[in-house]
């Protein structure tokens, strides 16, 4: 089976954010960029499937050519290919321009899957979005935020962790799939992975080869106004009998907090 796994390249969340507030984007310069968290998920995920039951696992990520290192990662990992659909405006945090680009992309160029891996969401925009928007840009059944995946054959059973209960949900293939936290342990990159990542070409493809307008991908969503989150006030603290004490929380959370 050949699957498909896309990727995206993100800040990593150690890194100090800094806002451009006359462009309302963020600073890119000094920030440290790796591969989106829950995509590791997606990728070992492949790997797993690949290694259970044969096949080809296919990285695809959309970006500028900086998002290179990431897929070489993914091959370093143990992926067979990877493809950049080069893409050079800036996030723009639209889902649906996102998945308009990935569904033309496997329209046009990787019609042979299998199945679709994507992380869950992406740390950089948090929207969860794009899994479910290629899954019904390209009319296919989909499972989100899975902990537990089975393939068999042409069918595929998939468990997620809802609230108080344990989710299990049964699909054909093709299928997108949407992984969570937990659904594996992604491995680390051998030394002799690396070492042949580097030697593979990752090729780029152009929105003329995908035979995409500008007009067809124009962003849907403005980002307004970028702000960094207010800084956290001092607690308080009370020094007083845990009678006197218990009161005088009770006040504050009601007169000031006003959370009761």
């Amino acid at each position: 089976m050949n699957i498909v796994v896309f990727v995206k390249r993100i800040p990593d969340t150690e890194s100090r954010i800094r806002i451009n507030h006359e462009t309302d984007t963020i600073v890119e310069e000094g920030l440290n960029f790796v591969l989106n968290p829950y995509d590791e998920y997606a990728v070992e995920e492949a790997l797993r499937l690949r290694e259970a039951g044969g096949g080809k696992v296919t990285v695809l990520s959309v970006g500028a050519e900086q998002s290179l290192v990431i897929l070489k990662k993914c091959l370093a990992m143990g992926a067979d290919e990877a493809f950049l659909l080069k893409d050079n405006t800036p996030e723009t945090y639209d889902g649906l321009r996102m998945a308009k680009i990935i569904a033309r992309a496997l329209e046009k160029k990787f019609s042979d899957y299998g199945l679709l891996l994507f992380g869950k969401q992406s740390v950089g925009a948090d929207n969860a979005q794009v899994p479910s928007m290629v899954a019904e840009l390209l009319g296919l059944p989909q499972v989100n935020v899975v902990t537990k995946l089975e393939i068999e054959g042409t069918k595929g059973t998939a468990h997620r962790e809802i609230e108080g209960a344990l989710e299990k949900v049964s699909f054909s293939l093709p299928a997108v799939i949407s992984a969570q936290k937990g659904l594996n342990e992604p491995r680390y990159e051998t030394l002799k992975g690396i070492m042949m990542a580097k030697k593979k070409e990752i090729p780029m493809l152009t929105f003329e080869d995908l035979e995409l307008k500008e007009e067809d991908i124009a962003p849907l969503l403005k980002v307004t106004k970028m702000e960094s989150p207010p800084p956290r006030q001092a607690g308080k603290i009370i020094e007083e009998e845990p009678e006197e004490a218990a009161k005088k929380m009770v006040e504050y959370l009601h007169r000031e907090a006003k959370v009761i």
